[in-house]
């Protein structure tokens, strides 16, 4: 349940936001468009699984990407509860996130101070922990933290799609980037689907930021290993064709530059596995690119 408590700090955190701020526009924008989208029920079927690709704490000043992302998310039944993969919280043994609010995870440095003041204060998730934890094997027991919060891999997406933090949200932690194990790993999760539970990868579909130029940085020039990268991608998902995009590291035009480090790309396979056939054509959602990276996102059934 959320508390008064919970939505009044969260909304104490936004109210700091500048009026002239391009997420405090898109709030307005939020607010301006009321309450409604209908809550999941058993008559919609599964929800499906998403793959985001969810950049910076600068994507708080991107409006065209939070218009979409939002859309995104009012196109759907509203979730009865959310579980996210992030890039960022590589671990071993599986875990999950703290159940409760708590301080979020600023993995991130040299940005305008505001984003470390930023709350997102969901609801209580004790059931969701319970659920997940039911459906992993004996052989991957998963640990819960009592206090780690989500990452901005999680937070910032989510901040913009749900901002108003009403549904309980819980981070499950990438144990390996083997694609098989994270295919294995999101059809264990597929039943949550049918719960209305939306679950999530959030990565980006390239990520070569040691590469970043200031052409790149300013909009000016995207780079073909970008491109290339993206095109690869979108023809594998169009195609379903899983065991392709499992060679992504040898196989991907534009490696190692789209991907120097692989942990972006391979929330992917968790969404993937999640849908009920991971070979079926999935649906783009959101393309182009942002500072030369392709923001590609999509959903699978």
């Amino acid at each position: 349940m959320t508390t008064a408590a919970t939505r009044s700090t969260t909304a104490a955190a936004d109210a700091r936001i500048p009026a002239q701020h391009p997420f405090a526009e898109h709030l307005r924008r939020v607010a301006a468009e009321g309450t409604g989208q209908g809550s999941w029920t058993p008559d919609d079927g599964p929800l499906p699984s998403l793959y985001i690709s969810h950049g910076a704490p600068m994507l708080f000043e991107m409006t065209d990407w939070m218009t979409q992302l939002h859309d995104w998310a009012r196109s759907l039944p509203r979730p009865k509860a959310i579980l996210i993969v992030s890039a960022h919280w590589e671990s071993a043994p599986l875990s999950l996130s703290t159940t409760r609010p708590t301080e979020l995870v600023y993995d991130f440095g040299g940005f305008d101070p505001l984003y470390y003041s930023m709350r997102y204060d969901t609801p209580d998730a004790t059931d969701l922990a319970r659920q997940v934890a039911a459906l992993m094997p004996d052989t991957e027991p998963v640990h819960e933290h009592s206090r780690r919060g989500l990452d901005h891999g999680a937070w910032v997406p989510l901040k913009i799609m749900y901002p108003e933090a009403d549904i309980p949200v819980l981070q499950l932690s990438m144990p390996t980037h083997d694609p098989a194990r994270l295919l294995a790993l999101g059809q264990r999760l597929r039943t949550l689907r049918e719960e209305g539970v939306l679950v999530i990868g959030s990565g980006y579909m390239t990520h070569g930021l040691p590469f970043l130029t200031r052409e790149m940085f300013a909009g000016k020039v995207v780079p073909g290993w970008s491109t290339d990268f993206d095109i690869w991608a979108a023809e594998a998902l169009a195609s379903g064709n899983v065991d392709e995009l499992a060679r992504f590291s040898t196989a991907a035009p534009g490696m190692p530059y789209a991907h120097p480090t692989v942990e972006h790309f391979t929330p992917l396979f968790v969404t993937l596995g999640a849908a009920a056939d991971p070979a079926a054509p999935v649906t783009t959602t959101i393309d182009g690119y942002a500072l030369g990276l392709a923001k590609r996102s999509f959903q699978a059934a």
